[in-house]
């Protein structure tokens, strides 16, 4: 991978062992004469691996390991939420690479696909896209076999997957496992996500009407495969993001919808201040002032820039891709980092969301945060595929596509849509003429680690704090109590009858 010199980026990669050759190995220097930089680092595969590694290694809370107990150690049927900075994904990626069952992980997008190592629930059910109600669902043999092969469904951002689908899901499991009167043809159904923060995406007219006809709301939890499905609900509560307990209950209010006059102020009072002149990112509600914002900041900076195009392989099936197919970059400029760090030894130098400033651009990129200057490759996102292996009558998940570019978007702007799983240590707040979407504000404000790191365009208005009332219902409801208030619950002897959460 490289950066030519008509400042466009162009893909070699080396052979050979893993780790940087020596100058006279290097197999891009046959290239020396037309090229003006060569990168030759690990090959792609040993990239991915060693993000794999340090990810599974990552250890678990006391909460956490009692859920992932409860998810390994029953046949249970599971539903883990909890507040922005819980670590849902912290645990799901634990679950993914420790788990001893036969475990497919999807997700209702492709880009949340990508960041789970999972496959797109239409993709991995071969179901259409729309309304499927109770249209015939066609399978061939290789699905009814991959289908018939899991122990246990792992979907992530559930709280984007409507009634309807969660219901062709179900459908399709019975259908291809022939256990039709088995919730889920038997398997084992385990979701993450935080309605509070993410909600299903409604149609066109028709497609709302026929929600408003069949079902209670659009939401998963109001499937009618829902109450069968008899969920063990655990609520992860130990915030890992903010250290500060006012900054915690205030976040909290907001969530909930229940936010005083007091805390309002306090929110409108931290956001008034002048925010720094760099090292701040805005979050924006909408598409067209993040593109404003960052092209006008880019244009202001000096110098040349480079683009770098990223090294596309297999079909990603659109444009739903997990960095920007051409990012384009200058000396000065701010960029955010979209992956977390993951070295093989010591502590990560970056999280996702991590703010940092371009200082030097050859076959890598140099990027200083907080006054550390750190050398940044490119890295391999991997697209996956669930097949079934006749000869192992296992499951196989094979890499059909692999995205290779720098981790880096500019981030002078970003949506706050697209902040969602990002930390930010000072964030501008940018609601615009208003919030258009429940949970929109709380998303913005949960990225943050601390008050003092908040700084709004606007006051926040009572208007702004927004929550869809069938979530109150259902949280109110159902999902009770936390997991840090269960009592004799061992995270090493959970069983199928332990009592429901």
């Amino acid at each position: 991978m490289l950066f030519g010199r008509n400042g466009h980026f162009n893909i070699v990669w080396g052979g050979g062992s893993a780790g940087r050759p020596s100058a006279g190995s290097c197999p891009c220097a046959l290239l020396a004469a037309t090229v003006e930089y060569c990168l030759c680092r690990l090959p792609r595969a040993a990239l991915a691996c060693q993000r794999k590694c340090a990810v599974s290694e990552i250890p678990l809370s006391r909460e956490q390991a009692l859920v992932f107990a409860a998810i390994e150690g029953t046949k249970q049927n599971v539903f883990v939420t909890g507040r922005a900075g819980t670590g849902k994904s912290t645990l799901l990626n634990h679950l993914s690479w420790n788990t001893s069952k036969q475990i497919v992980i999807a997700a209702p997008t492709g880009v949340a696909a990508l960041n789970v190592g999972g496959q797109t629930i239409h993709s991995l059910f071969r179901l259409p896209i729309g309304v499927i109600a109770d249209s015939p669902i066609d399978q061939n043999d290789q699905v009814r076999k991959l289908l018939n092969t899991i122990d246990t469904l792992v979907i992530d951002e559930v709280s984007m997957v409507n009634a309807d689908l969660m219901d062709a899901i179900d459908r399709s499991l019975r259908q291809a496992r022939q256990r039709p009167f088995d919730v889920f043809g038997g398997v084992q159904i385990v979701l993450f996500g935080d309605p509070y923060q993410l909600a299903p995406v409604p149609g066109g007219p028709d497609e709302r009407a026929y929600f408003a006809d069949h079902y209670r709301s659009m939401w998963f939890f109001d499937a009618k495969v829902w109450r069968d499905a008899e969920l063990r609900i655990f609520e992860l509560t130990e915030i890992h993001r903010q250290r500060d307990n006012d900054f915690k209950l205030m976040l909290n209010a907001v969530r909930h919808g229940q936010v005083t006059p007091e805390i309002g102020g306090a929110l409108n009072g931290a956001g008034a201040r002048t925010p720094p002149s760099e090292g701040v990112i805005t979050l924006a509600t909408r598409n067209d002032a993040v593109n404003r914002i960052n092209a006008s900041a880019l244009k202001k900076l000096s110098g040349k820039s480079l683009t770098a195009k990223a090294d596309i392989t297999g079909d990603f099936g659109g444009k739903q891709f997990p960095a920007d197919e051409v990012l384009e970059l200058k000396v000065g400029a701010q960029v955010m980092f979209l992956r977390n760090d993951s070295p093989l030894d010591g502590g990560p130098r970056w999280v996702n969301g991590s703010i940092g400033t371009v200082t030097k651009v050859t076959s890598t990129v140099f990027v200083d945060i907080d006054g550390d200057v750190h050398e940044v490759e490119p890295t391999v996102w991997e697209k996956y595929k669930y097949t079934y292996n006749a000869a192992t009558k296992k499951l196989s998940r094979d890499v059909v596509a692999e995205f290779t570019q720098f981790p880096l978007r500019l981030a002078w702007a970003v949506t706050i849509h697209k902040s969602q799983g990002a930390t930010y240590a000072r964030a501008i707040v940018d609601l615009g003429a208003r919030v258009f979407s429940p949970g929109q504000t709380y998303v913005a404000l949960s990225r943050l680690t601390s008050l003092d790191g908040l700084y709004l365009t606007r006051p926040l208005r009572p208007s702004d704090i927004i929550v869809d009332e069938n979530v109150k219902r259902f949280m109110n409801i159902e999902v009770v109590p936390p997991v840090a208030d269960l009592a004799g619950l061992d995270a090493s002897s959970s069983h199928p009858d332990d009592p429901e959460v």
